[in-house]
């Protein structure tokens, strides 16, 4: 039987990290599919978008394969968060919040498909399935690490991270935050939430 394609365990460091602090590592360039919108994460439209999102990546993946004769796991789900002043995220402003829902993709996956996919998402009740798209990422030089716990939390990590580890490093921001979530968040008890913590820096010149 041939194996699938996992994300997961084909790119382990970036999808399975066991440090708990902060690592400087070379993320490879990377094909997702993806959702665009602003809010808080606990809100109707953010839980809405991961729903279109998945309403499209699983028939993504069937067309895909049926097409080529490559078969994947539809990869975990992640997000890119942004805001015009990032002290919104300091203010814990969620209103002004920008995300990109993702989850990994192969190259293979065409934009035939992408389109095949949508449509069948569409017919099957997805609204918003045509707000989807392909994206390429290409964050490279990124601090990463595995951070267990509620959302809530975050923030002293992530202030730990801006004001000290990046300095110290003589790093500064390229590229959006980044989190990758290892857990069901409907099942999972808050204190044993797994996600990943990214952050693409450059140095500072």
């Amino acid at each position: 039987m041939t194996q699938k394609f996992d994300v997961k365990k084909e790119l382990v460091a970036f999808y399975a990290p066991k440090n708990n602090d902060f690592e400087l590592i070379d993320v490879p360039h990377q094909r997702f599919l993806g959702i665009e919108g602003m809010g808080a994460p606990q809100s109707n439209q953010f839980a809405s978008a991961i729903e279109t999102l998945y309403s499209v990546a699983y028939p993504l993946k069937f067309i895909s394969k049926a097409r080529s004769g490559f078969d994947y796991v539809v990869g975990p789900l992640e997000a890119q968060w942004w805001a015009e002043d990032y002290s919104a995220f300091n203010r814990d402003d969620r209103s002004a919040w920008k995300w990109r829902l993702l989850t990994a993709i192969p190259e293979s996956v065409s934009d035939e498909d992408l389109m095949n996919a949508m449509n069948k998402a569409t017919s099957k009740g997805s609204s918003h399935a045509s707000q989807t798209h392909f994206y390429e990422l290409s964050e490279g030089l990124s601090f990463q690490m595995l951070y267990i716990g509620p959302f809530s939390n975050e923030g002293p990590v992530l202030e730990k991270l801006h004001s000290r580890v990046m300095p110290e490093s003589g790093m500064i921001f390229n590229g959006h935050h980044h989190e990758i979530y290892l857990s069901d968040m409907r099942k999972t008890e808050a204190s044993k939430l797994k996600t990943i913590l990214r952050q693409p820096v450059k140095q500072s010149q």
